[in-house]
């Protein structure tokens, strides 16, 4: 039997984490997947690609191996056009849930999306890629549910129009999550090495 090799997230965010090693064991891949507690710099930019792909580039000197990094932003695009986005994790550091759903007026005509950007740094190929995922759904009226972070609570996907993210298990959430749609891409990149 090979030995496996490691391959590290870079991720402060527990939940994160545990989310993707559970799609990394369904997938028995030749890698273990470990974290890294580490504080990539993060810039403010118009797409959640060019915030992952600076993070990953802001790690080069101080992992050694394969790793990534994962941006992912909700957007409501109906009616907040598009906000919080990109500042996601600050909006919600700052007004949270509450905040996001005291802006909206139109609950039942609401438009939204999660996107999730993978950007991996290869160190067989010496390559970073990136890996894209988008769920599309609208905005709970009411915060609902336990389960999940962030936003999940709001959120209700296309494919679940009942239940937010937050009434979800992590097994339903990662068959349609944007970060299980990215995370399916790297996992078929990588699986075949």
């Amino acid at each position: 039997m090979t030995e496996k090799k490691d391959i590290f997230f870079i991720t402060g965010n527990t939940h994160k984490f545990a989310e993707v090693l559970d799609l990394f064991k369904q997938a028995n891949l030749s890698y273990d997947l470990k974290q890294l507690d580490l504080k990539p710099i993060e810039i403010q930019a118009d797409s959640i690609a060019k915030v992952a792909l600076y993070k990953l580039e802001s790690m080069k000197d101080q992992v050694i191996g394969s790793y990534f990094v994962e941006d992912a932003g909700l957007f409501v695009d109906y009616p907040l056009k598009g906000f919080p986005g990109v500042y996601s994790s600050y909006v919600f550091k700052t007004i949270g849930n509450e905040g996001i759903l005291q802006l909206i007026k139109d609950f039942k005509n609401s438009i939204a999306h999660f996107s999730s950007c993978i950007a991996l740094y290869h160190d067989s190929s010496d390559k970073s890629l990136v890996f894209t995922g988008r769920v599309d759904g609208k905005i709970s009226p009411k915060i609902k549910g336990t389960h999940g972070f962030g936003y999940d609570p709001i959120f209700i996907p296309n494919e679940r129009p009942k239940k937010t993210f937050g009434e979800l298990s992590k097994k339903e959430k990662n068959k349609i999550s944007h970060r299980g749609r990215a995370l399916t891409k790297l996992i078929e990149f990588i699986k075949y090495e």
